[in-house]
């Protein structure tokens, strides 16, 4: 069977911290057939800084055997209001994840997969994967849902619910716009990331 990685980056939203400061967050979706997921379809929502994190970790797990692609650059212009940079920045982060999921080599890697499938903060997937938490990445994987961890006590309190790994409450639905589709196929020849 033929392996296929559909991703979208949709929906942006502005996430206001406090009356001065907002930023905005995007939705991810993940709906797949591939072995290297447990978890076949996801949605969680991150923002610009998480991606930046995203591919700074991939690059230096990766050790230099593979060359990412790069992010849309950061615009010290950047507007939340500006629906045209918005969506500009929306479409080269869906590109970045559609190139870094050609490689085996990044599939392989628990950060991407605690990224894509997962509600926790950086730092809680930094601790995850260096084993300094009491959940495992497949349990932070398997527990998600689209709403951020707070505190250990959240995902321990959402880990003790049993779960279907072959079900999914957040699953994601069908895109609105088709030309928004990107469906990856899998093959034994790795392209080039760049």
């Amino acid at each position: 069977m033929q392996q296929v990685i559909s991703v979208w980056v949709r929906d942006p939203r502005i996430q206001k911290n406090d009356f001065w400061h907002a930023y905005i967050d995007y939705e991810i979706c993940l709906h797949t057939n591939s072995v290297f997921f447990t978890k076949k379809t996801s949605r969680v929502r991150r923002r610009y800084s998480e991606f930046v994190w995203l591919r700074q970790k991939l690059q230096a797990n990766s050790l230099l055997m593979v060359q990412l692609p790069q992010l849309p650059p950061k615009n010290p212009f950047f507007s939340l209001n500006n629906a045209q940079q918005v969506a500009d920045r929306m479409k080269g982060l869906q590109k970045f994840l559609e190139k870094i999921l050609l490689s085996n080599l990044v599939l392989s890697d628990s950060c991407l997969h605690l990224f894509l499938q997962s509600q926790l903060s950086v730092s809680k997937i930094e601790a995850c994967v260096a084993g300094k938490t009491s959940f495992s990445v497949a349990q932070a994987v398997h527990s998600s849902t689209l709403r951020r961890f707070h505190s250990e006590e959240d995902l321990q309190r959402d880990l003790s619910v049993p779960c279907d790994s072959d079900s999914d409450s957040s699953e994601c639905r069908e895109p609105r716009h088709k030309n928004k589709d990107m469906v990856l196929n899998k093959s034994k020849s790795q392209p080039d990331l760049i």
